[in-house]
């Protein structure tokens, strides 16, 4: 039974902060039946219908944010613990980038137009969700990994707890895993409802269960198993709320935003200022700070 006091209301949901689970989330829950049906199938093509097309045209974008993310596993493994796992993969575009910088990789992608999309890029992808069964699966086959990349996957799960389970044992001792989920309630937020009148346009039910915090997302990451090592933030986005381009609802108006957020991000990776672009993502991370958030966890040897 979850129980918590109601933050706000969508629909026929109510978003609660949950005593029992520790985060914030929907209820009622959908049903494991409503989730096959809009992940395996409508999702890309439904709720998400120019999503790859994106991903193309912002590749040299986004090659910098996959990229940052592989730099910090080869920093923490050894040189030759090089073996991925992308849970929930999308179209593919980061373990493409994993084999060109010489990883073996794997996703699990559970949209079959996602899955046979990055299939096209050459990459091993099994058209599933991350569960007990296909945990099982790898176990017989004597897989595990060095890395797990979890990006945009916890927000939209009934038990997010169990899939940084699964995820754990996967894992080889002292591998790391990367979590990526949408920073919500944040204290950016609260200003834009408080200061500026915003309603919460960041609930999105039933696609997003589940809304964290930093606290709230490494406590899970911890109850998993995992030792917390580093939190970052994705470009606070809402910023351009903040200053009077009102992004919500206007998708043109976002997507011009996103080309200013994107110039702006790939400038601070030019060696004189790259060192200042990590501290200030870990800064904002430190206030709570960032459109999403980024923490990796290790598993102890």
């Amino acid at each position: 039974m979850h129980r918590g006091s109601v933050l706000d209301r969508a629909g026929q949901y109510s978003i609660i902060d949950c005593d029992e689970c520790g985060f914030v989330h929907i209820d009622p829950l959908p049903t494991p039946e409503q989730l096959d049906e809009i992940y395996s199938g409508e999702y890309y093509s439904e709720e998400k219908p120019e999503f790859i097309d994106n991903v193309i045209k912002d590749i040299e974008w986004w090659t910098t944010v996959f990229d940052s993310r592989y730099d910090y596993f080869e920093s923490r493994l050894p040189a030759l613990s090089r073996s991925l796992l992308d849970v929930g993969c999308g179209p593919g575009y980061f373990l493409k980038r994993g084999v060109d910088r010489g990883w073996q990789v794997t996703g699990i992608e559970p949209s079959v137009q996602a899955a046979d999309h990055a299939e096209k890029l050459g990459i091993e992808v099994i058209n599933a969700f991350l569960d007990s069964s296909l945990r099982a699966s790898f176990t017989k086959e004597d897989r595990s990994f060095d890395a797990v990349h979890l990006s945009e996957v916890l927000e939209h799960t009934r038990d997010p707890l169990s899939v940084l389970s699964q995820a754990y044992s996967l894992l080889n001792d002292g591998g790391i895993i990367c979590c990526v989920v949408p920073n919500d309630y944040s204290p950016v937020q609260k200003v834009l409802v408080e200061k500026l009148g915003y309603s919460a346009y960041w609930l999105a039910p039933p696609h997003h269960i589940n809304y964290f915090s930093f606290g709230s997302l490494a406590a899970l990451m911890r109850k998993a198993g995992f030792e917390v090592v580093e939190q970052s933030a994705m470009f606070p986005i809402d910023f351009f709320l903040l200053m009077g381009e009102n992004y919500v609802g206007n998708d043109k108006l976002g997507r011009d935003c996103h080309t200013k957020r994107k110039q702006l991000e790939i400038m601070l990776e030019a060696p004189e200022l790259k060192s200042f672009k990590q501290e200030l993502c870990g800064l904002m991370a430190a206030h709570g700070i960032g459109r999403e958030m980024i923490i990796y966890g290790r598993k102890a040897t």
